[in-house]
């Protein structure tokens, strides 16, 4: 499951490994690891490596790839930073907030989708959004559910001070819900499917109010992307190929999500529901033309912000401009000299053009 926490445990030990091993990395290698954690927009890197596709374009290019899942998405952030792993399925925020932060040169290189209602606000007995003031509002703190509450409150005109934040675990927020105390929620899919078959409960802010900014990507360590770019060509041909099958109206497409369903634990009906409030980017031109627009940098800005409000861009940080997020037109929000996030679409263009 999609957890899109924030942990510090790992982060300061983690990143300076990552720093050395990035900075020491000049010859081309050729084994790589990736890791990916369990989330409707992440079931096709699983799946390619079960059915072989992973192995197809690693010895097309020459080298071996080992893509690991992991049953906890913090561990897998962790390990990246840690510099263990070479690539890692993460949000936008969390790979701010994370690597980025934590100093290791981090690029998006493929932008596989946007949360398009998996993420929900939910009350109980209350239908209107402005009814959540004064409400204790149980989601994971310092997660992409308290951003989502901050732009939800945003759209009322209210802020954090209307309510008060209770820290709770992603496990354990659909039996909280049922307990008496709890009447507001933000959570997502699929405990959000979960909590919405209570009939006390209503959806009253999610995700596709604020389409493209909870962006599920697969970025991998600068310094590698830049000395191995077979590495990169390889994850493009990978997820392409793995979309066409499991989108194809065909029997083998469906026998591709049948079995992404059953590794994420739902059924064929559960996991056609998520991927119907996950706007996937099924072609690399349409994930190129969404990477490019002008919308990404209005985005990270309001996600630096609420980041940097919550310092969690490190304890030292005097502004968001801390770190540099570097986007497609090459141009940077915040500090040139420390650029760590970088949105570059040229594999995904090559995926594009057909040059893979």
């Amino acid at each position: 499951m999609r957890k899109h926490s924030f942990l510090r445990t790992l982060f300061l030990a983690g990143s300076m490994l990552g720093l050395s091993m990035a900075g020491g990395q000049a010859e081309p290698k050729k084994s790589f690891k990736v890791a990916w954690s369990i989330y409707v927009g992440w079931m096709p890197w699983g799946y390619a490596a079960d059915t072989g596709i992973v192995k197809k374009w690693a010895d097309k290019y020459g080298i071996s790839i080992d893509v690991k899942q992991f049953n906890d998405y913090v561990e897998s952030i962790n390990q990246y930073t840690a510099g263990a792993y070479d690539a890692v399925t993460i949000t936008n925020m969390d790979a701010l907030s994370t690597p980025a932060a934590g100093g290791v040169d981090t690029t998006a290189m493929i932008v596989g989708d946007f949360s398009n209602g998996n993420d929900a606000v939910i009350l109980k007995n209350k239908d209107k959004l402005a009814d959540i003031k004064g409400q204790n509002v149980n989601l994971v703190e310092f997660s992409v559910s308290h951003y989502l509450l901050a732009r939800a409150l945003d759209s009322v005109k209210m802020s954090e001070k209307d309510v008060k934040v209770v820290n709770t675990s992603d496990a354990d927020m659909a039996a909280a819900y049922k307990s008496a105390e709890v009447t507001a929620v933000v959570t997502w899919n699929p405990i959000v499917s979960e909590i919405l078959g209570n009939k006390d409960a209503h959806k009253v802010f999610d995700s596709s109010q604020i389409p493209g900014e909870i962006m599920d990507l697969m970025v991998a360590n600068t310094q590698v992307l830049k000395d191995n770019p077979a590495f990169g060509k390889a994850l493009v041909g990978i997820w392409y190929e793995t979309l066409d099958k499991m989108l194809a109206p065909n029997a083998e497409g469906k026998a591709a999500r049948e079995a992404m369903a059953k590794a994420s634990g739902t059924d064929l009906a559960g996991f056609d529901s998520q991927l119907a409030s996950t706007k996937l980017f099924a072609k690399p031109a349409d994930a190129v033309a969404f990477t490019q627009s002008k919308e990404i940098a209005t985005t990270m800005d309001r996600v630096r912000a609420f980041l940097f409000d919550k310092a969690l861009l490190g304890k030292d940080a005097k502004s968001a401009d801390v770190v540099g997020i570097e986007l497609a037109d090459k141009k940077v929000l915040g500090d040139a000299k420390n650029v760590k996030f970088r949105f570059d679409p040229s594999f995904m263009m090559l995926a594009a053009a057909g040059k893979l």
